[in-house]
């Protein structure tokens, strides 16, 4: 054997037996791709972040609602949406949103006309969704006609000002939990169940659900309005959330959870806020989310009977920690005043419901 034949078969077991990193990286992200827990996992913690990221490098007007809803939307077991889905999302934003200008520009300002019109909008929404109607829709309109009256009541036009905000806010998470499920797609081997058809007709169990849930809902939302709580923007929102959940009205373990699920996102949000203080710079930020989301996505799809209670105290977390943002020597009592209201709207909800639930005179067979 000469001395090139031999040179050259070394070099080639030499090129062989090379330890390649990437390839190696490449297969343990297919292989964790192969796991349906952990894709839901990193696609909540990696959708999220992007919405943070986005969220705070543009910072438009409201633009806290989009990691809000990006979380809200990856928590749910929903399948990838289509293209369609994604422009038919983006429409629904804008008539959800037109919907809640319209009844802050012409009828806030005939008060009896207003109470009545909300009543019925709300009742509709919480019938729309326990009828099988689109999640996101729901979610858009319910936030609309609670947001925009209320900021309306700090300056007459500033409903319009903040809609345009609004709207991009639902537009980015659209897309953004679109790219979520691009950049992490469910297995292939997974079965994911399709959505349930809305119910055409008049269905008397929604309809029940919906009045229970517009019972609870409207003296909380009138109270924040009539007396401009407009500091308290967030926890009307994180309330408003927070009823679209199932289930609340069964036993004490929810009001535990309910309080539990807030003060684990106040605590967290509280640290994550004074470690922002000590290294303020934009790269910590990001770190600092994934590592808060990747732990809350792990218990949030963890499959432990509270599981679903730690998608309240994720939103929770963002919700306090951006209401923080910009805060001054009154930064430690303001933000235990908004845990401890978000605590008691939550209480609120949950009392409410039971009582009613014991109490309710109506029943699918008496409608």
């Amino acid at each position: 054997m000469s001395t090139r034949e031999v040179s050259t078969r070394e070099v080639s077991m030499g090129i062989e037996g090379t330890y390649n990193p990437f390839k190696k990286l490449k297969a343990g992200w297919l292989e964790v791709l192969q796991d349906a827990k952990a894709v839901r996992i990193l696609r909540l913690s990696i959708g999220s972040t992007i919405a943070m990221a986005l969220a705070y490098a543009i910072n438009w007007p409201l633009a806290m609602l989009t990691p809000v809803f990006t979380v809200v939307f990856l928590s749910l077991p929903f399948p990838r949406p289509s293209l369609y889905q994604g422009f038919r999302n983006m429409l629904q934003t804008l008539v959800a949103v037109a919907i809640g200008v319209v009844i802050t520009l012409y009828l806030l300002p005939i008060p009896f006309v207003f109470l009545l019109i909300f009543g019925l909008l709300l009742f509709h929404t919480y019938y729309l969704i326990n009828r099988g109607g689109p999640f996101w829709f729901v979610l858009i309109l319910l936030i609309s006609i609670l947001l925009m009256p209320m900021m309306a009541n700090i300056h007459g036009v500033l409903a319009v000002g903040v809609s345009t905000g609004f709207v991009w806010s639902g537009w980015v998470a659209v897309w953004l939990i679109f790219l979520a499920h691009f950049l992490v797609p469910d297995p292939e081997t997974q079965i994911i169940p399709k959505a349930q058809p809305m119910h055409k007709g008049y269905v008397p169990v929604a309809a029940n659900l919906a009045l229970k849930s517009t019972i609870v809902a409207f003296p909380i939302a009138i109270l924040f309005i009539a007396f401009q709580l407009t500091d308290y923007i967030l926890v009307m929102i994180n309330a408003a959330i927070f009823t679209l959940s199932p289930d609340l009205s069964k036993g004490k373990q929810a009001i535990s959870n309910s309080i539990i699920s807030t003060l684990i996102g106040g605590a967290v949000a509280y640290i994550f806020y004074w470690l922002l203080v000590a290294v303020p710079e934009y790269y910590m930020f990001m770190l600092l989310f994934f590592l808060v989301a990747l732990v809350f996505s792990s218990l949030i799809f963890s499959g432990r009977p509270d599981a679903k209670y730690y998608s309240s105290a994720l939103v929770a977390m963002i919700i306090l920690f951006n209401g923080s943002m910009g805060e001054d020597k009154n930064f430690t009592s303001l933000f235990f005043t908004r845990v401890a209201l978000m605590s008691l709207a939550g209480v609120y909800v949950i009392l409410a419901l039971q009582v009613l639930e014991r109490y309710w005179p109506f029943t699918a067979k008496n409608n």
